[in-house]
């Protein structure tokens, strides 16, 4: 049996679930100019009961490359995730490649995550140049000597929708993701160039108009079970 109570009950926490993903549809927006950065979708589910419920997932469709002819900019072209490092020795994976050079000469992140296993850049160098396969190297002053440094590497999981996401736009490995797989051959960084956001304003936007008239539908059926509740009150009075 349906009762009073009960409608309000279900109107509050689908009230809520919308909100939850009017929220995540802010997130998306405000880092559209973020690089590297993944959607969010939060998918409503209805129960028999007709009470939503919501799922988190991650887009992991890869973004447009823009170029920057910055060095250490590194875009990623396809799938997969470069490892970095926190100074307490945590991982975490990333497909944003704007690096830095930190004060002893390592490639790091922006937010100083080590990437890889630590490519030290010499103080003197003429150019430095990142193959497709991650191999970084540079060339000595007068460009006769050529030194390999290291490798960015790549790594791809079997469930990427399973990884946890962080902050500054890096995921963790979770049991749902499985172990990352290195990726020993290919061709999928592109220096000097940078990999922009996967997310789709316009879908954004009708995602948006959609959700505010479910809102406006679900306040009206909340206001009329009130009025309703209302007049009970005041026919017992």
């Amino acid at each position: 049996m349906t009762t009073i109570s009960g409608i309000i009950n279900k109107g509050i926490i689908n009230s809520e679930i919308q909100y939850k993903r009017l929220a995540y549809i802010a997130t998306n927006a405000a880092n559209y100019n973020t690089y590297g950065y993944r959607t969010v979708r939060f998918e409503q589910i209805l129960d028999e009961n007709g009470i939503l419920t919501g799922v988190e997932r991650s887009d992991f469709t890869p973004g447009g490359i823009q170029r920057t002819a910055r060095d250490l900019d590194v875009a990623i072209e396809g799938t997969g995730f470069i490892p970095v490092t926190s100074v307490n020795g945590e991982v975490a994976y990333t497909r944003d490649g704007v690096f830095k050079i930190n004060k002893d000469g390592y490639i790091v992140t922006n937010d100083d995550y080590l990437v890889g296993d630590g490519i030290q850049v010499p103080v003197n160098y003429d150019n430095l140049q990142i193959s497709a396969d991650g191999t970084v190297e540079v060339f000595a002053d007068d460009g006769s000597e050529r030194e390999i440094l290291g490798k960015i590497p790549l790594v791809n999981f079997l469930n990427p929708e399973g990884l946890k996401r962080g902050d500054n736009n890096k995921f963790y490995l979770t049991a749902e993701s499985g172990e990352p797989v290195l990726l020993k051959k290919h061709d999928r960084f592109k220096q000097g160039s940078v990999e922009m956001t996967n997310l789709d304003l316009r879908t954004e936007a009708n995602s948006i108009l959609r959700l505010n008239a479910s809102m406006l539908a679900s306040f009206k059926i909340m206001q009329t079970v009130n009025d309703m509740y209302q007049k009970t009150i005041r026919l017992a009075q």
